[in-house]
């Protein structure tokens, strides 16, 4: 599918992964269209961080995705969906899984349905490796079982069969997209990296972390919006179930040494039990196949992990993009 010309919303817009799909998007010449989360205040999350010229290039829409006509007014008149939206904080949904199921269910299953009624061209709904759970053999394949092993998760997992029974049901044009564990500038603190990069750059000589025995496949940002965008153009994908990894591991505490070592040689790791995970919930290996992507649009990662921190800890260097998070808070 050629992308350019094309009426494209993205909901989820205002958020990390979001964020930079929209810019990557305007790149290839899409009609764009930016659902993001109404607040009092009228912010439109990090599209902020645009350029003045590309916000001028969205039609920004304030909504909720849990109110169905909210939803079909933004996927009327649209032709691809990419569909971001969603409660991520595995943390948090311990605290309030009603709210995951309301966001991340219901909020998909108003996007499967208005754009079945809308007759949207193609419409990509966001997974998670964290459906995966514990890895019971690497890579690991879509074929590989899910596992719900937080609310979060379990949320997910609804949301991916949702999108597969519309279109085993309705010929709905549907493909899920099932990045790994994304990371990059505008990340929130609830996730590793920046959690780390922050408190770093705050001047903490002792980093607080969790468990760092597990191990994650890490996409820089760019990458996965690259992914997304390959997935949409890629004409023999509708149906399917697609991991976007880059095939590599590493352990958390691996991670953190090399940030230490490349911003604050000397500090050091400590356990916080606040942050650990209940012990059957944790997941412990995430390694991804993405040998299904690779043949199905010829995708592949551009960045190595050490570059895409290197330019991660380059956005955190800024101070007005610092002065945004919390370092020494734990945000779940």
């Amino acid at each position: 599918m050629e992308l350019r010309n094309k009426t494209v919303l993205v909901t989820g817009a205002g958020g990390f992964i979001g964020s930079h799909l929209v810019e990557r998007l305007l790149k290839e010449g899409c009609n764009l269209r930016a659902l993001v989360h109404y607040n009092s205040l009228g912010r439109w999350g990090w599209l902020e961080a645009l350029p003045e010229a590309e916000r001028n290039a969205i039609e920004v829409m304030a909504g909720d995705i849990r109110d169905q006509d909210m939803v079909r007014l933004a996927v009327k008149g649209v032709d691809v969906v990419f569909h971001l939206a969603a409660l991520i904080a595995i943390p948090y949904s311990y605290q309030s899984p009603e709210s995951y199921v309301d966001v991340n269910v219901r909020g998909t299953l108003n996007v499967l349905q208005a754009a079945r009624d809308f007759n949207i061209e193609r419409l990509l709904v966001t997974s998670t490796s964290e459906v995966y759970g514990t890895a019971r053999y690497v890579p690991i394949d879509e074929r590989h079982p899910r596992q719900p092993q937080s609310p979060y998760s379990a949320t997910k997992i609804s949301a991916d069969s949702l999108a597969e029974s519309f279109f085993r049901s309705f010929d709905l044009p549907v493909v899920t997209v099932r990045p790994f564990n994304t990371f990059g500038p505008r990340q929130s603190a609830r996730a590793v990296i920046p959690t780390i990069i922050s408190q770093l750059l705050g001047g903490a000589q002792t980093i607080s972390l969790g468990d760092t025995a597990p191990t994650r496949d890490f996409n820089f940002v760019t990458d996965t919006a690259d992914g997304f965008v390959a997935i949409a153009r890629a004409d023999n994908v509708i149906g399917e179930e697609i991991n976007i990894a880059t095939g590599t591991e590493h352990g958390i505490g691996d991670v953190a040494e090399l940030l230490c070592n490349l911003i604050a040689p000397g500090a050091r790791v400590e356990r916080d039990e606040q942050r650990i995970r209940p012990k059957k919930s944790e997941v412990e290996r995430l390694l991804g196949n993405a040998a299904k992507m690779h043949a199905l649009t010829g995708w592949k990662p551009q960045h190595t992990l050490e570059e895409g921190l290197m330019e991660t800890i380059r956005w955190f260097r800024n101070a007005e993009n610092l002065r945004l998070y919390k370092p020494h808070v734990y945000a779940i």
